[in-house]
């Protein structure tokens, strides 16, 4: 129980230290949709260092995984189709709140930000949400 809380929190103060150190060298703000959007946007933008941010959070993923597999969960029980429209509406999503979870949870609470305390506060309540909703449906709840 104890290395799942360690884990949690290294996991937390890398995420943070990325944050940090994105702003510190490139003055931008660390948001994974974003970065990711950058990529596949026709606008100009810093496309290398989009590449390098998403490049370094598989590899890292693939280290860990190497290093103890237990630290990272094998694929999910669901279709290609279900995480196809999961991805979609992740995508939606995080346009219509102007932002995604790292962006609004990690940088714009730490900026005391009104918009993402408010969008976080959503993310978290929807999340809930769903986990019942489809904890009832699979049957898990009874």
């Amino acid at each position: 129980m104890l290395n799942s809380y360690v884990l949690a929190s290294a996991g937390g103060l890398l995420i943070g230290l990325s944050a940090i150190l994105l702003m510190y060298f490139n003055g931008r703000i660390l948001g994974v949709s974003g970065i990711v959007s950058s990529l596949v946007s026709l606008a100009p933008s810093n496309k290398l260092c989009s590449a390098a941010f998403i490049l370094g959070i598989l590899i890292s993923a693939a280290v860990f995984k190497q290093i103890n597999p237990a630290w990272i969960p094998g694929a999910l029980p669901m279709s290609l189709p279900s995480l196809f429209i999961a991805g979609i509406l992740v995508g939606v999503g995080t346009r219509l709140g102007n932002g995604c979870t790292s962006g609004h949870g990690v940088c714009g609470i730490a900026r005391l930000s009104k918009r993402s305390l408010a969008a976080t506060a959503t993310f978290m309540t929807v999340a809930i949400c769903t986990v019942y909703v489809i904890n009832l449906l699979s049957g898990v709840l009874s």
